[in-house]
């Protein structure tokens, strides 16, 4: 399977980095700022991307002087974020699989692109997580099954993406559901802080997308 790690220029805390890093990745992408935490642990990775607005010079210039890594280097005033520019290359290089670290932070603007951005995977069925310490977050559409041993924290919430999302059906959860409507017009706070009471919860979507975010307090 080939698995593909994104490390982004958000926060990220080096615990939760550090276990991620245990699991094999076939491709780890630095992007932009996320390249100076690959810098100060010490990490190569297999391929670099962003705009380096964010990043010291110094930093790209020790990875172009010391590494054959493919640099792939963008200016400024572009249409995608530089996340969405890993993304597309981890599809381009057949990912079945995405996770991304240091997606969020204090710029939510840059987070919730990076989760309109993740559909890009989602459309192909390639899963896509987001997570920082406290959040698992992805975006699913059809059947999705959350196991309660696997679970990220004890709570889970779904949030509309798409304008509306109908035929919901939630079993296995403190408040379930069934077929029921969502629009994100009004109605994204009826799915938020649900918490799993049987070996899983189980999750129907008839008709559109949902952000699934898995949370610990």
């Amino acid at each position: 399977m080939i698995n593909t790690l994104i490390i982004s220029g958000g926060n990220i805390e080096k615990q939760l980095a550090f276990e991620v890093l245990k699991q094999p990745f076939e491709h780890m992408i630095a992007v932009d700022g996320g390249l100076r935490f690959c810098y100060e642990q010490g990490i190569v990775p297999t391929r670099i991307v962003g705009d380096f607005d964010t990043l010291e010079a110094d930093i790209l210039d020790w990875y172009k002087q010391h590494t054959e890594i493919e640099i792939r280097e963008f200016h400024p005033v572009k249409d995608s974020t530089d996340t969405q520019i890993a993304v597309e290359l981890s599809l381009e290089l057949q990912s079945e699989s995405i996770t991304i670290l240091g997606g969020t932070g204090t710029r939510l603007d840059h987070v919730f692109g990076n989760v309109q951005t993740m559909y890009l995977a989602l459309e192909k069925n390639v899963p896509c997580q987001m997570l920082d310490p406290h959040n698992r977050i992805q975006l699913i559409k059809g059947r999705y099954c959350i196991k309660k041993k696997e679970q990220y924290g004890d709570y889970f919430s779904l949030i509309p993406l798409t304008t509306d999302v109908t035929g919901v059906t939630i079993r296995g959860a403190k408040y379930p559901l069934e077929q029921h409507s969502f629009s994100v017009l009004g109605s994204g706070s009826l799915g938020v802080s649900n918490e799993i009471v049987d070996e899983q919860a189980e999750i129907e979507i008839g008709k559109g997308i949902m952000i699934l975010i898995e949370s610990k307090d």
